[in-house]
């Protein structure tokens, strides 16, 4: 039997939202229909955000306290939803789906790291797609730098993955030039990676709390572990086949 490739996609609160204040129900389907048209060759790894974004939805949180509490509650009340939208419409598509909650000290013990790899491997195995979610309610990195770009790159480098794509909101990275004179053009492919960081345009992102420079961080962390990162218009139908056939323009960091 062929091995299949084994992709992690992070997927960002903006484009889980389509830049709106709701989650996009459209969007996950989007995602369920690609992956389900490319389960015969590849075996997928989420790492999502929009546990916050899905709380606003329903809740307005009373009391004088720090935002970053604030955010943890809500990304208390949200994660549920957020999984529970996930598992309905991956079965319409005869997708199983499962919640893994991890938090940074979890890369930092080697027993902790033993034990990812080994439950989501179980998953992956039974024909199971971890939805990973940084556990927001304990820890405040996620939520204060990177909507986990960085989990998605620590979590592709522990599963050893063969790709990750980090779904954003551009199509891929512009060059500074091309960005300034508002005619964004698309670096497509990356063999120099000092160069690329002369060519980032920091900015952040409306829902999601990272940036261009946040993925390009993850990317870095990805390239040490010899994992190739696409930066692809997840705001687009069809965006992980389109990519694959090369329908689209998006940055390939090799």
């Amino acid at each position: 039997m062929q091995k299949k490739k084994r992709i992690l996609l992070k997927i960002g609160s903006n484009t889980l939202t389509k830049e709106t204040d709701n989650i996009s129900r459209g969007k996950i389907e989007d995602l369920a229909n690609q992956i389900a048209k490319l389960q015969d060759t590849c075996e997928f790894i989420i790492v999502s955000s929009g546990a916050i974004a899905v709380a606003k939805q329903f809740v307005k949180l009373e009391g004088k306290h720090e935002e970053v509490f604030v955010k943890q509650a809500l990304a208390s009340i949200g994660q549920p939803h957020l999984i529970r939208i996930y598992q309905e419409i991956f079965r319409e598509y005869g997708l199983l789906s499962s919640q893994c909650l991890l938090s940074y000290s979890d890369f930092e013990k080697q027993d902790s790291k033993v034990n990812i790899v080994n439950t989501i491997n179980v998953l992956i195995h039974n024909n199971y797609i971890p939805i990973i979610n940084e556990n927001d309610t304990v820890a405040t990195d996620e939520i204060k730098f990177g909507d986990n770009d960085k989990l998605a790159a620590l979590t592709a480098t522990l599963l050893n993955v063969d790709l990750l794509i980090i779904a954003t909101n551009t199509n891929g990275i512009y060059t500074k030039e091309s960005f300034k004179n508002n005619a964004p053009e698309t670096i497509l492919e990356v063999d120099n990676f000092e160069e690329l960081l002369k060519e980032v345009v920091s900015t952040k992102s409306t829902h999601g709390s990272g940036g261009m420079g946040s993925k390009i961080e993850a990317a870095a962390l990805a390239k040490n572990a010899n994992i190739e990162t696409w930066i692809v218009n997840g705001l687009e139908d069809n965006f992980i086949t389109n990519a694959f056939e090369n329908k689209i323009p998006f940055t390939k960091i090799k």
